[in-house]
This record gives C-alpha cells, structure tokens and sequence, in this order.
C-alpha cells in the first residue's frame, strides 16, 4: 500500500516585485490556510515521510508554515525540493512519482501547483471518497489537499484511475465542517 498526498500551494500575492512568477509568495490568507492545512495534517496520520516540493517561492513557504504547524505532532520526513514541479504536466508528475521507487517512501507528498496536481488528483482518484471526487473535479484550491492510496508495493505501478480517493480538505471545506 502506498499513498500520495497532494498539497497545492497556499494563496498568492498577484505579481512578484521581480516580475518572475516563481518569486509569487503567499498573501496573509495564503499563509493562514497554510497553518490551518498544517495543523489538520497534524491531526489525521498516517503523516508523509517524504515530501517533494516545487522550488516556487510560494510552494516553499507553503510547505515551511505547513510544517512549523505540524512539527509537533510527527517525525521529519525527508524533504526535497524538486525544481521539475514547478509548471509540471500530468506526465512530468507521474514520472515524479514513480522515481520515488528509488527511496520508496510509503507515504509521499508532493507540494505544487494547478493546472497539474488538479488533474493528476482527477486522474488519479479512479473511485473511494464519492462526495470528495466530486468536489474535486471542479478544482484543487489553493492550500488544497488530495489523498489518493494505492493497493500496490512500489511507486513505479502507479496508474491511472487505480488510486482510491481517501480524502479532499481544504481550507474552505474545514472551516465550513469544523473539522479543524
């Protein structure tokens, strides 16, 4: 059993002082739903014990207040920033995690952007949670989370429409469900 779970990057500000879209950091809410996503990770194990991330400026800090909110509450995993999230397509994404069968972590995260991680999730989630695919078919807000199991031993199987939807959070959807 393997699961993967996909974070896309908190809110950001507009434009970047240097004009460059990877220099975009996150704007207050973007950094509180960060927390917020954080700290609900750090209520609900199993907890990622290896987690790759877009070299993005608003990925990095995404994971950062991620993190320093649920530090407390599980061991480091192994981090890694991983410059090919950043604008990466379905293809690139899948290939991303199916080199994880190198290190063979049983639960990977990886923090990055749309339009990719939405449609990896859809891609991916083939059955499980019914109201959760639903919601995310429309999208995979910002500081959204996907958690998608997979019944194989090794990263390299992954495919698509095998991954089973355990579960869709946001921000939006802990706030309007108090499961915070």
């Amino acid at each position: 059993m393997r699961r993967l779970m996909l974070l896309r990057h908190a809110k950001t500000e507009i434009d970047a002082p240097s004009g460059r879209d990877e220099d975009r950091r996150l704007d207050s809410r973007g950094r509180h739903d960060a927390a917020q996503i954080g700290r609900w990770i750090s209520r609900h194990p199993p907890f990622p014990s290896h987690v790759l991330v877009s070299r993005a400026a608003r990925a990095v800090q995404t994971w950062e207040i991620a993190w320093e909110a649920m530090r407390d509450a599980m061991p480091a995993p192994e981090v890694q920033l991983t410059p090919e999230l950043y604008g990466a397509d379905v293809s690139q994404l899948l290939e991303t995690i199916r080199n994880a069968s190198v290190t063979d972590p049983k639960r990977l995260m990886l923090v990055g952007h749309n339009p990719g991680m939405h449609e990896l999730a859809t891609a991916l989630a083939g059955h499980g949670d019914a109201a959760g695919r639903s919601a995310l078919a429309d999208n995979l807000p910002t500081a959204g989370l996907a958690i998608i199991d997979f019944d194989i031993d090794d990263w390299s199987d992954v495919r698509i429409r095998r991954g089973r939807l355990e579960l869709f959070i946001s921000p939006k959807l802990i706030r309007q469900t108090s499961r915070e």
